[in-house]
């Protein structure tokens, strides 16, 4: 992984760099010590809240990578900003935003860049978080051993046009199987979403039936109907914190 200065402004104390793997560059922002931790961002991109919120995982003890998969990092999110954020993802051929039993080719760059954190830092194993597009993500990296406290906030890929879309995890039929596997030996998935979040669809109650007793469920009253953001623009301190001893008892 290449680095360049630290940077300043919102992003102030992390150091930028870029990954390539898998015929994938995408640029990434570290920072902190201790195990690491994968944190995936929502649409539109790295914004402050998901900055704030690395820098919480940072604060546990944690060497943090944020991937910049989309969007303008440090930029606070609008209609328009998300509007362009979501056009690029659903034309570009690293996420599968709509078909069914595929793994987006972007989780095997993720998979890689977790070894690569993981080589340098050491520790029992790496966690993830995605959110939003990138929610399932953490569900395609557990397919590696390596993954031990993979996290989904509010996973809503494929996107939800048809119940069969709506229940769907996203995942390759052998991804899929080795992410049962490996929760029927024990590695727990924490999920998190409003119980009103359309975008998520049924997945919860799919996540139930194949990983059973390993499939941890945060589900929070929905205040309003477009709560979606649990980590970040709808921030809910209790599962913040949830989310941070989930990664303490996996990874400290």
């Amino acid at each position: 992984m290449s680095t360049t200065p630290i940077r300043t402004g919102v992003l102030a104390g992390w150091t930028e760099g870029e990954f390539s793997a898998a015929g994938m560059t995408y640029p990434t922002f570290r920072r902190g010590s201790g195990p690491a931790v994968i944190v995936v961002h929502e649409i539109p991109g790295v914004t402050p809240l998901v900055t704030q919120f690395a820098n919480d995982v940072v604060d546990r003890g944690f060497t943090v990578v944020m991937p910049s998969l989309v969007g303008t990092p440090e930029k606070a999110p609008n209609r328009l900003y998300e509007l362009t954020s979501m056009v690029r993802i659903c034309i570009a051929r690293e996420f599968t935003t709509l078909a069914m039993n595929r793994t987006s080719p972007v989780v095997a760059w993720l998979r890689a860049l977790a070894r690569n954190v993981h080589a340098d830092v050491g520790g029992p194993g790496v966690g993830a978080v995605g959110m939003c597009f990138s929610g399932g993500f953490a569900l395609g990296m557990m397919v590696d051993e390596l993954m031990v406290a993979p996290v989904l906030s509010q996973p809503s890929m494929p996107f939800p046009v048809g119940s069969a879309r709506a229940a769907n995890l996203g995942l390759s039929p052998d991804d899929e199987a080795a992410v049962i596997q490996r929760a029927a030996e024990g590695c727990q998935v924490l999920g998190l979403r409003f119980t009103d979040d359309m975008f998520v669809g049924e997945r919860f109650t799919t996540l139930r039936e194949k990983l059973g007793d390993a499939f941890i469920a945060i589900e929070l009253p929905s205040a309003k109907k477009m709560d979606h953001s649990v980590l970040t623009e709808q921030r809910d301190e209790d599962s913040v914190q949830r989310v941070l001893d989930f990664f303490a008892e996996k990874l400290l």
